[in-house]
């Protein structure tokens, strides 16, 4: 091709991306703004709400939006270089078309063409001017016509004073671009399907793995402390969830021997110190009468409270402790454990015949205990009130640390200096008789001053 010829093909006939019919041209557009339109804000990634998926959702969205910007550029790419082929296909049969007129004009005087689709014609009004003054100039060009609802390409060179041209519609390469674009777009589509499937499959392992970490560790944070993932992974791999779930088994199995060895050790410890303890107290009650022997026996007295106290909480914390439920009427119940408990304690609600299903000497122990701690840190009178299924104790003192409400009831702490003196036992051994029961202890402050204990007890007819 003569060099005006190239220069008329670079000016004006290299193919526009997306070419051909309208709706090529579309698509074209479409990609040279795809990889913006098709950002992540046109995605619409916020308005999906992936903080609202699980991580099997969001992997799979990951994946399959990966895969579907990468499918974009790969089809773009896949479309350009077919549209260069087609239009530089369609040049060439264009001017190999043109050739053959000239030869038959040159020998016959006449245009005519043996391409029936192909147009030739002698000074056509309709050549397009740059291509018009590119033969008048005395070089053979090419246009590529893709503006119109028809497009084309012509080819043109001069006959002497003449233009000689030959139009060639490209109707056909048109309808074969379009089916190439869908056929891009369905194989795109069932890329990110497969991705998106793939994704959830991969996805779903690991969600499974982590909740079953998860539910375990929530299980060994309510006290199952025998509670483990399992399932370790392959030797030698390095697969961080196995990793994950071999270092929460470990950490629990550490807990576990360590929460027993400290249960064994207090119990141990309680256990023998009941033989000379009570030997101690034989002892004192044969001291003389006197002030002295008084503050002896009250001190072994303390300590005997403090050992059976010790022996009650690892029971408890061994969770050998075993209720015998029976089901009876709340507030005669009650009334009867006030009475045990002292004439300083008020009762309102004794005549509530509520049914519970419980361990009357446990209620008991919880309840005893609880009115032993308001009357110890309180101030004024402690009152017990009956009502429903539900028991309230409340004193008039300075109401419960903050960090007692926060974080619950801690052995041999009593929260502050304010709460007085104590080993902190009695809300422990209070909490672990209500869980054995099935009952539950709620701890809070009064609004008027004074903390409340409420002992919230399970219905005869829920079973226990």
């Amino acid at each position: 091709m003569t060099a005006l010829g190239q220069a008329a093909r670079r000016r004006v006939g290299r193919p526009r991306p997306l070419g051909l019919p309208r709706l090529a041209l579309r698509r074209l557009r479409l990609g040279r703004l795809g990889l913006r339109r098709l950002g992540l804000r046109r995605l619409g990634l916020r308005r999906l709400g992936l903080g609202r998926l699980g991580l099997r959702g969001k992997i799979a969205v990951l994946l399959a939006v990966g895969c579907a910007l990468v499918a974009v550029a790969i089809g773009l790419l896949v479309h350009q270089q077919r549209l260069e082929q087609v239009a530089d296909g369609s040049r060439a049969a264009a001017t190999a078309q043109l050739v053959r007129v000239r030869q038959v004009y040159e020998l016959t005087g006449q245009v005519r063409e043996n391409d029936t689709d192909a147009e030739a014609a002698l000074d056509s009004p309709a050549v397009p001017e740059p291509l018009r003054r590119a033969a008048l100039d005395g070089r053979r060009a090419t246009y590529l016509d893709l503006s119109s609802d028809h497009p084309a390409v012509w080819a043109a060179r001069p006959i002497g004073a003449h233009v000689l041209s030959v139009r060639k519609p490209l109707d056909e390469e048109a309808r074969e671009m379009a089916e190439f674009d869908r056929q891009l777009l369905v194989s795109g589509a069932g890329v990110v399907l497969l991705a998106a499937l793939g994704g959830a499959l991969l996805a779903g392992r690991l969600s499974r793995e982590l909740r079953t970490a998860a539910a375990t560790a929530r299980r060994i944070s309510q006290g199952e402390l025998d509670a483990r993932i399992g399932g370790p992974g392959p030797a030698g791999g390095r697969d961080e969830v196995a990793e994950l779930g071999a270092a929460v088994d470990t950490m629990a199995a550490s807990l576990q021997s360590r929460l027993e060895a400290e249960q064994r050790f207090t119990a141990d410890v309680a256990h023998e110190l009941r033989t000379p303890l009570t030997g101690l107290h034989t002892a004192a009650e044969l001291l003389p009468p006197g002030r002295p022997s008084e503050l002896v026996r009250d001190r072994v007295q303390a300590l005997r409270t403090l050992t059976e106290d010790l022996l009650e909480v690892a029971r408890l914390d061994a969770e050998v402790e075993r209720p015998d439920l029976a089901v009876r009427p709340l507030g005669p119940l009650v009334a009867g454990i006030v009475r045990r408990a002292g004439e300083d304690v008020g009762l309102t609600g004794a005549g509530e015949e509520t049914a519970v299903r419980t361990d009357a000497r446990r209620l008991e122990r919880v309840l005893a205990n609880l009115i032993g701690n308001a009357r110890r840190h309180g101030g004024g009178r402690v009152e017990v009130s009956v009502s429903g299924c539900a028991v309230t104790v409340r004193d008039h003192g300075d109401g419960f640390p903050e960090r007692l409400l926060r974080e619950g009831p801690r052995r041999f702490l009593t929260g502050a200096a304010e709460r007085g003196q104590g080993t902190g036992l009695g809300l422990t051994i209070a909490f672990g008789q209500a869980q054995v029961i099935g009952a539950r202890v709620r701890l809070r402050n009064a609004p008027g001053g004074g903390a409340v204990a409420r002992v919230l007890l399970p219905a005869a007819d829920t079973g226990g």
